[in-house]
């Protein structure tokens, strides 16, 4: 065996992000009677989040920051009068709910019961647990990492520094981190000396300096990969 343990990423790795904080993100708008507002600031709201998402992965601000501040630079930028921290806790519970796997994910962690799995996400520990859990992946891994439980998010070393802990892992050799964020799985991964694998399902061109030590477009080349 290759790789006895494979650390996943979550979101737009096996469960699709992208479907849940867009369902989230609409019910929120709707409890606060903004019944266009996933039309109207959706793209504004995208933009301010990925933003904050970079600043945390550089250690510039909080997990809690982030959830709030989105928000409130939204509300700022267009005139909202709405409350960010109400609207952040509405839109997390909503979020928690988003149980939306990739195509194929189901599948893949079937195949790969021969295998350790676990989870490592810079996500809200509450969030991602309880995605996790109403899933059908729930019994799928070992464990599930988050930094609020680590302290530390991808791509520092401490987050993996805990799951070697959790996990009572010994060598890195055995150990692959598969993800979709180069600057975050990967350039975690990296920097801490195991192997990765970049899921990259668009095709998207690398134009970083981050080298992945795989890179898939689909499920069934990491089974070739653990299985090589």
């Amino acid at each position: 065996m290759k790789y006895e343990i494979i650390l996943f990423d979550v979101d737009d790795t096996l469960f699709d992000f992208r479907m849940s904080e867009k369902t989230a993100l609409q019910h929120t708008f709707m409890e606060f009677n903004l019944p266009t507002g996933l039309t109207d600031y959706e793209t504004s709201y995208k933009e301010i989040s990925a933003g904050l998402w970079r600043s945390l992965e550089q250690g510039s601000i909080t997990l809690a920051e982030l959830g709030v501040e989105r928000f409130n630079q939204l509300f700022l930028a267009n005139g909202l009068g709405l409350d960010a921290t109400e609207f952040n806790r509405v839109y997390l519970r909503y979020l928690s709910k988003g149980t939306h796997l990739m195509p194929g994910a189901l599948d893949l962690c079937r195949k790969l019961t021969g295998h350790r799995l676990a989870i490592i996400t810079n996500g809200f520990a509450e969030v991602q647990k309880a995605r996790i859990a109403g899933s059908l992946l729930s019994d799928a891994f070992e464990h599930i990492v988050t930094s609020e439980e680590a302290g530390c998010q991808k791509p520092g070393a401490g987050i993996f520094e805990y799951v070697f802990s959790k996990l009572q892992i010994t060598e890195k050799k055995n150990v692959m981190i598969v993800g979709d964020s180069l600057t975050s799985d990967i350039q975690g991964g990296n920097n801490f000396g195991i192997d990765t694998c970049w899921f990259n399902p668009h095709q998207k061109s690398n134009g970083t300096e981050i080298k992945p030590t795989y890179e898939i477009h689909a499920y069934e080349q990491l089974m070739d990969i653990v299985a090589g």
